[in-house]
């Protein structure tokens, strides 16, 4: 039986960009970052959505219901009145994994000091593992490379689709058996 591709979508949180007015770079990022690491097949979807609780939950809902495995979300984690992805994640989710946030803030904070004002986080609903990001390139490569290395055994814990990772970008994880 052959184990099928991983379905992962992006998803960039931002009003101007939605309305056309900004050119999304943090979905782009995210996904060179992704097809950098990730030798397994997958197919990758990137997303736009406005800023706001609502909207962003709705869509999520419908990336783990059809089937998504990985949901990257990018924009909307700071402390700015429309940012407003950490609840809209929460609404939806069924299990926080807060350490993956914790380990994003850490890393970030070894660059930025206003790191400590970001609010990331990762959750689980259904087979799906959604984790917030940053917005900028950087700043998620920054997060993608402190966290990841757990993401292909979450997902094997999950019953979601295998990763399997470059080992000279990211060494993925998995307990010996």
């Amino acid at each position: 039986m052959t184990e099928r591709p991983a379905r992962i979508a992006i998803v960039t949180v931002s009003d101007r960009a939605a309305r056309g007015e900004y050119e999304d770079k943090g979905g782009p990022g995210a996904e060179e970052w992704l097809r950098g690491v990730i030798t397994s097949p997958c197919q990758i979807d990137r997303h736009i959505v406005p800023d706001g609780r609502e909207v962003v939950a709705a869509k999520l809902r419908e990336l783990v219901e059809t089937g998504a495995d990985l949901i990257l979300v990018t924009g909307g984690t700071g402390p700015a009145p429309r940012d407003q992805t950490p609840e809209a994640v929460m609404d939806i989710a069924e299990k926080e994994l807060a350490g993956f946030g914790e380990e994003m803030r850490r890393a970030s904070l070894a660059e930025v000091p206003t790191a400590i004002l970001s609010r990331q986080t990762a959750v689980i609903r259904d087979a799906s593992l959604i984790i917030t990001l940053p917005g900028k390139p950087a700043a998620i490569a920054t997060c993608l490379n402190a966290v990841f290395a757990a993401v292909p055994y979450c997902l094997d814990l999950m019953g979601a689709a295998r990763i399997e990772t470059d080992p000279a970008r990211i060494v993925a994880f998995r307990p010996k058996k």
